[in-house]
């Protein structure tokens, strides 16, 4: 019997490397028996790391893509809570600087569709390594800020850089499992794509308090950049298509459409619903997505296919996803307002009680990931979303003599609802598009987030303010229960999407 590891012609020695059982193997060729073999060294470490941690190879690429996404998403809400005190240091209103909030929002959801059909063309690895290195640089520049408009600046793109990582990690997640195993990997993309800002309303105060908000930033820049050195060594390239071209029209279209719609809304009860700026974001936006569409119907590699509007698990997945962050988000960003007016907490005392909700998605969205492989996603996305609408229906019922823990209790509502909903929906929409398109789906679902939230947070606002002079409780009770009725139309919504065939 011959020896498979002989010299199959002299001078020459064929060696190959096994990684473990279904790992790729290495071919090492080296030039004599007394020479040194040329071995790629590199990736052999970075498959014996991901050994030695004890982790498959693809859950150790999810830990990668998902530690930048989370770098990226923790600082866009991080502030919200102490914009008074870098209004008063860049002597300047808070009306103003609520912009380094709207701005990166805005920018987080828009420009993401564009990065998911970059990264389906030209490889998810150098969009999400070009993101990162991006946000990093941005981060850098939003420490060094002297004045109000350098500081929104940097901060919007910088969230602007940091969006290309949504869709490349969804990419990713789609692409390293099957259909029938992506929901509990996009249970943990869920938790940090949705979670990540909610961590950084709750610690924003603790950290602003302690090390000020500059040097936030300043950590989240190496961080930006360590993320970029592993994603350099340890993430494979994507496929690529060929002779496609980029859909600048769509993108540009798209951009300009709901950039006027979120600033109108987000900025219309300073304006005035009525002012010249605000009618002017809104026919804007009207004309940038009708152009949009026409574009889209006549675009060679469309950024958005128009079929995916008439797709069962495309369109309503979406939809659910956005109506219940509509509820999700406002909700939460309410919620601390909620507690300090009417229930007279402190600030150390909210955020202590608000805490409650990350943790509730932290430990529900993983088990909803097996729960959903039994029962089907029709059932969770359902089920998620009546839970979001009874967490808004139980913030409606808080008056000043109610007691924290119903606080409490609606806080866990809203995020076991969003933590057993979101990666359901989610698993549908990448099984429903083609491979090529994974990108732009998750784009998709990113852009359609981001608006539900900031929508809900204006649209409770402007509620609350319009019936504030009948009563205070009474006028927070009105916020929430439109978010109630918004939350149980997306349970509606859910109800009409078809569940993957589940495999024996």
């Amino acid at each position: 019997m011959s020896d498979p590891h002989r010299p199959s012609e002299p001078g020459r020695v064929d060696r190959t490397l096994h990684a473990g059982p279904g790992r790729d193997t290495i071919e090492v060729d080296g030039a004599g028996v007394e020479e040194i073999a040329v071995v790629a060294w590199p990736i052999v470490l970075r498959r014996r790391l991901a050994q030695s941690v004890g982790l498959e190879r693809r859950w150790a690429l999810l830990i990668v893509v998902l530690s930048g996404l989370f770098t990226v998403a923790f600082t866009i809400t991080i502030l919200v809570v102490s914009l008074k005190d870098i209004a008063t240091e860049f002597h300047t209103s808070e009306a103003t600087m609520s912009w380094c909030i709207t701005g990166p929002m805005l920018a987080f959801g828009v420009v993401g569709p564009g990065y998911g059909k970059a990264g389906d063309l030209w490889g998810h690895k150098r969009v999400f390594i070009g993101g990162l290195l991006g946000a990093g640089i941005f981060a850098v520049l939003t420490a060094l800020s002297w004045n109000p408009l350098t500081m929104i600046l940097f901060r919007t793109l910088s969230a602007s850089a940091g969006a290309a990582t949504g869709p490349s990690t969804m990419a990713y997640i789609n692409r390293l499992f099957a259909p029938n195993e992506r929901v509990k990997p996009l249970s943990y993309w869920s938790f940090v794509n949705a979670g990540a800002p909610v961590i950084g309303v709750v610690a924003g105060a603790a950290l602003v308090d302690s090390v000020g908000w500059r040097a936030i930033f300043v950590v989240q820049a190496p961080l930006c950049f360590i993320g970029v050195v592993m994603a350099l060594w340890l993430l494979p390239d994507t496929g690529r298509a060929e002779r496609v071209k980029f859909d600048i029209a769509g993108s540009v279209t798209l951009a300009l459409g709901a950039t006027a719609l979120l600033a109108g809304i987000s900025q219309g009860s300073h304006w005035g619903w009525h002012s010249v700026p605000t009618l002017a974001c809104f026919g804007a936006s009207a004309v940038g997505l009708r152009l949009f569409m026409w574009v889209e119907a006549h675009a060679e590699a469309p950024l958005l296919p128009l079929h995916w509007l008439r797709t069962r698990n495309v369109a309503l997945p979406i939809l659910s996803q956005s109506l219940a962050n509509f509820a999700y988000m406002g909700g939460f960003l309410f919620a601390p307002r909620l507690l300090e007016n009417v229930l007279r907490l402190q600030k150390t005392e909210i955020g202590n009680i608000i805490i409650s909700r990350p943790l509730t998605f932290a430990i529900i969205a993983p088990l909803a990931g097996y729960v959903t492989l039994r029962v089907g996603e029709r059932s969770t996305g359902f089920v998620g979303a009546v839970c979001v609408a009874m967490s808004m229906l139980v913030f409606a019922g808080i008056t000043n003599t109610s007691s924290v823990w119903i606080v409490v209790l609606a806080l866990g509502l809203s995020g076991a609802g969003i933590g057993v909903s979101s990666p359901a929906l989610t698993s549908l929409v990448a099984n429903a598009v083609d491979d090529a398109n994974l990108g732009v789906a998750g784009a998709m679902q990113q852009l359609a987030s981001q608006m539900g939230a900031v929508l809900g947070s204006v649209v409770m606002t402007a509620v609350q303010a319009a019936r504030e002079a009948g009563g205070l409780e009474s006028s927070y009770r009105a916020a929430f229960l439109v978010a109630t009725g918004v939350a149980a139309a997306a349970a509606v919504a859910a109800l009409f999407v078809k569940s993957t065939a589940r495999v024996p």
